[in-house]
């Protein structure tokens, strides 16, 4: 692909997500898409086929984005408290950025749109493969290490995640409530991680018998 077909592309693909932030999902359109890209309309079906197909690449094109700002914060993070404070600052910047209403936006169109589904659930997997990576870090020098599957849990987690950024839209105390109960988790299995060596086998001999009925 030529210099000028790579940045025209990029165009698109930025004023897509721009288009869905602005304007919403139902007025996201080649015609409004094109305005904000400042191209021409034409060139999204020459480009990518579609307005669904521009709007799917532009998901996992911005979930890439997004993972890589974070990544180096999350590389260094040392405890679960620290993933969640992490956590709650993310869902602030995110929420700023506009990233949580293009979530929100696609999600509702995914559920009519095989293309745009499968789009956000694959840039869902890259936040996904992010969390696993820290929770196997984290969890492996504790006592919950044999007990846990990070990359169930990572599922989990971002589950719980995009839950919560859209219920914050109608309960923003709600969303609070349900952030500080996570933090109450991490908080338990941190002070798991403190008990002497004796007092955590006695814990873990208690959860491998509930584990195994």
């Amino acid at each position: 692909m030529s210099t000028s077909g790579g940045t025209t592309r990029l165009k698109l693909l930025d004023g897509a997500l721009r288009t869905v932030v602005e304007q919403g999902i139902t007025k996201t359109s080649a015609r409004s898409i094109a305005t904000t890209a400042g191209v021409n309309q034409g060139l999204i079906f020459y480009h990518f086929g579609s307005v669904d197909e521009l709007l799917a690449a532009a998901c996992v094109h911005g979930a890439e984005q997004r993972v890589s700002r974070y990544r180096e914060r999350l590389s260094a993070l040392n405890s679960l408290t620290e993933l969640l404070d992490f956590a709650r600052a993310m869902h602030a910047e995110e929420r700023a950025a506009g990233q949580v209403a293009v979530l929100g936006h696609l999600l509702a169109a995914g559920q009519t749109s095989a293309v745009l589904a499968a789009a956000t659930a694959d840039g869902l997997a890259l936040w996904i493969e992010e969390l696993e990576t820290v929770l196997t870090r984290l969890l492996g020098a504790t006592p919950l290490a044999s007990f846990t599957d990070p990359a169930g849990l990572a599922r989990a987690a971002a589950a719980s995640f995009v839950g919560i950024e859209l219920y914050e839209g109608v309960d923003p105390a709600g969303a609070a409530r349900a952030l500080e109960s996570l933090e109450q988790l991490a908080v338990l299995a941190e002070a798991l991680d403190g008990l002497g060596a004796l007092s955590q086998r006695a814990v873990t001999h208690h959860i491998r018998r509930r584990t195994r009925r």
